[in-house]
């Protein structure tokens, strides 16, 4: 059943046997809920899960914040939340990183290069010589990001933006997972 947690304003689920605010602890007199009073507006707990392939990418890093976006509409409608965005792929990798200087993305492919360069003699090149760096820089760089959400947006810095670090030669689209949740307003 749903109940309104004083504490923490917002409807939260919980068993006949619990009775307690599963998002803070302490004393149970702390933490009973109560259902909403007066003219506070309930909130319940969403969540949302879309998977979606990106357009093929040449080699380097490519802000797609706007692609995410677009796929994830609900992300209007969450008052306070986290998306979670995830590649499921082992020679790309996704970073948040400064959004404005076209510099940046250059840079951080030259510095990839330098953490996991072609020319070393690795063991596993039956994909091609840029196969193992690109495992090396994706699990340098990470395979996912969690992002606050607030007010219907994402609460990323005026200056950042969502890469897709693409570390292959020739890759074809790459899928990304995207999480969200969050609270939302109810009627």
């Amino acid at each position: 059943s749903a109940s309104w947690c004083l504490r923490h304003g917002v409807c939260v689920m919980v068993s006949a046997s619990c009775r307690t605010c599963v998002l803070h602890a302490g004393s149970p007199a702390e933490n009973k809920l109560q259902p909403p009073t007066g003219n506070t507006r309930p909130q319940i707990m969403k969540f949302y899960q879309k998977i979606f392939r990106l357009p093929s990418f040449p080699q380097g890093n490519h802000i797609i914040t706007d692609r995410v976006l677009a796929e994830i509409p609900e992300i209007r409608r969450i008052q306070i939340g986290m998306l979670q965005v995830f590649i499921q792929h082992t020679s790309a990798s996704l970073t948040i990183n400064e959004n404005a200087d076209p510099d940046v993305p250059r840079d951080l492919a030259r510095l990839q290069d330098h953490w996991a360069p072609e020319n070393f003699p690795y063991a596993h090149t039956m994909e091609g010589r840029d196969d193992m760096p690109a495992h090396g820089k994706a699990s340098l760089m990470g395979a996912s990001l969690q992002i606050p959400v607030g007010n219907g947006r994402l609460q990323m810095g005026i200056w950042q933006g969502i890469y897709l670090c693409e570390h292959r030669l020739h890759a074809e689209g790459r899928k990304l997972v995207l999480t969200l949740w969050g609270t939302e307003e109810t009627e």
